[in-house]
């Protein structure tokens, strides 16, 4: 894979922006950096005149942009999420500075890695579940009186770490590279997650009157361990045994069997 072709696998997603100049400036940011992938998630005004005015010669990123009405259409096939975040957390995720973030996802798109981006709504940036879905949170330490932003700029800043990275070269492998398996990407991380909360309330261990912190802190676990496709089927596989047995002991509906199951000669 060429180095060009592993900014092709980094998008920029855009979460439900308010004013349509900031994505054009967006896609000036992008095409000065050489980044194309723009994903627009239920955008408030585009396509528009003045995002065109703004993105001036870039307006080649807007009119090849995916917009997608909900979040889980712009990441499902990303192996690696980020999200840039603003704000301490009572439950920390993984935090990084632009230029350690950048090396990450860089590393992985020159193993063929899906990226994904993430910058929120002007006005709040991203919600606390819009970043759980995320394996890395990336801070840019900004002047802490004067630490605001434009959506263009933070994304220019990553763009930035990113064009320096290919046209310098230098970067160690990316540890994965050669792993037996594809790394689970965000939709399968998604579903596996979604059972695994049902699998917890059936065996009582999480409990509707007081679920506490019990599923943010295993999503965390989980995003930050970087399964592979083989291991969430695994996973999946020893959930829906437990649910038969529980559902079975207790004379309920049983779960369909082979959702998410491996049998023994694939493992």
């Amino acid at each position: 894979m060429t180095q060009t072709n592993s900014l092709d696998n980094i998008r920029i997603v855009l979460v439900n922006t308010s004013h349509p100049g900031n994505i054009g400036a967006v896609a000036r940011a992008m095409k000065n950096m050489c980044l194309s992938q723009l994903y627009l998630v239920a955008p408030r005004k585009f396509p528009h005149d003045e995002a065109t005015w703004r993105a001036a010669s870039a307006t080649d990123i807007l009119e090849n942009a995916v917009v997608c009405e909900t979040l889980d259409e712009a990441i499902a096939d990303c192996q690696l999420v980020v999200g840039t975040s603003a704000r301490e957390r009572t439950v920390p995720w993984p935090l990084l500075d632009p230029r350690h973030c950048m090396q990450e996802a860089y590393r992985e798109a020159r193993g063929g890695h899906k990226i994904a981006l993430m910058f929120g709504r002007e006005d709040r940036g991203l919600t606390n579940e819009e970043l759980q879905r995320c394996n890395l949170h990336v801070h840019i330490p900004s002047n802490p009186e004067y630490s605001s932003l434009n959506l263009g700029m933070a994304v220019q800043v990553m763009a930035y770490e990113l064009r320096m990275l290919q046209v310098s070269g230098e970067l160690d492998a990316n540890a994965m590279a050669e792993w037996d398996q594809p790394v689970a990407n965000a939709e399968a991380l998604e579903r596996y997650l979604v059972h695994l909360e049902e699998t917890l309330y059936d065996i009582n261990f999480l409990r509707p009157q007081a679920p506490k912190k019990l599923m943010l802190r295993l999503r965390r676990l989980y995003q930050r361990t970087r399964l592979d496709e083989m291991e969430v089927n695994i996973l999946r596989g020893i959930l829906t045994s437990t649910q038969y047995w529980v559902r079975k002991a207790r004379g309920e509906a049983l779960p369909q069997k082979g959702d998410g199951a491996e049998s023994d000669e694939s493992l």
